[in-house]
């Protein structure tokens, strides 16, 4: 099935950044009311769709007062601006409350994502991508100058383990098609979110992007949660690792679409269930021609054979 462009979904997102730049407030405020009726000012993208390259009209979103001079936007207090970062990726401020500085940022695009994506994702997807996003953080431990030796000896466990999974891919592996839509639809929301932020000063702290996300970590992941492995296991020889997973997970939990925390038996079961029901008694004229087998005259007026129809 032909994926659809995935910058569709950060749409929202630029059509905020082009208010920013476009001062569309100022602009329209400045503009005659005896003046022709106002055009909504667009910028064109160009984007696929299919497998054609084609030029799309996006109108930039119009902003408050506050935010329609660029050159003073450095002038709001920090917690206007994030407030308008925050507003753009629908997150509330209280739920970025126990995550890390350093992670602010991608959690709160990965909260967005959970909003927008289609087609939705699977609960190992958010859960590989989540367990990368712990890279950074374990080299921090491992190279804390008033280190512990247990917790340095578990985030080296953990790292190398990371390491084993990114090296570790079957022979014949082939990418998995749908994984890799999901996740290319995250890194055009971090995308966006970083320019977002930083158009508007950071008011975010950045995240450090060299150990935010790795291709073939969360991909090998995927394939580990999908076999035998669990996020419980995996996290058990580094009890820092874990709580600061559980963080981040309880952060994005509350968007994300409740099917994506079902269990698959009963996904699998739901959908036998509908593929059952979708099966018609198609009759014994059917069940033959479908068959192959010839029928003879005969046996369609043998006595006892309409009743089966």
């Amino acid at each position: 099935m032909q994926k659809p462009n995935a910058h569709r979904i950060s749409l929202p997102i630029r059509q905020i950044i082009y208010g920013l730049l476009l001062n569309i407030s100022s602009h329209l405020e400045n503009m005659s009311l005896n003046a022709s009726p106002l055009q909504p000012l667009a910028f064109s993208e160009v984007e696929r769709i299919n497998r054609n390259i084609k030029t799309s009209i996006v109108d930039a979103v119009e902003l408050p007062k506050d935010l329609s001079d660029l050159s003073k936007l450095t002038e709001l207090s920090l917690a206007r601006r994030q407030m308008l970062l925050l507003e753009t990726l629908k997150v509330k401020q209280t739920i970025l409350d126990p995550i890390p500085t350093s992670l602010k940022l991608p959690i709160a695009v990965s909260c967005y994502w959970l909003q927008h994506m289609e087609p939705k994702a699977k609960l190992h997807h958010l859960q590989a991508l989540l367990l990368g996003m712990l890279l950074g953080p374990l080299h921090a431990i491992i190279n804390s100058p008033d280190k512990e030796d247990l917790r340095e000896d578990g985030a080296k466990m953990l790292c190398e383990e990371f390491q084993r999974v990114k090296e570790q891919t079957p022979p014949g592996t082939r990418l998995d098609l749908d994984t890799a839509h999901v996740f290319c639809q995250w890194q055009c929301c971090l995308q966006m979110g970083l320019y977002l932020n930083q158009l508007l000063s950071t008011p975010l702290p950045e995240p450090d992007l060299t150990r935010l996300y790795s291709g073939s970590l969360v991909h090998g992941l995927c394939r580990q949660l999908l076999l035998s492995t669990s996020v419980e296991s995996l996290l058990s020889m580094c009890p820092e690792a874990k709580q600061l997973y559980e963080h981040l997970f309880n952060a994005t939990r509350s968007y994300a679409p409740a099917e994506l925390f079902l269990p698959r038996s009963k996904s699998n079961s739901k959908k036998k269930r509908q593929k059952k029901q979708g099966t018609k008694w198609q009759g014994p004229v059917r069940m033959l021609r479908d068959s192959g087998q010839q029928m003879r005259q005969e046996d369609i007026l043998r006595p006892g054979f309409c009743a089966w129809l």
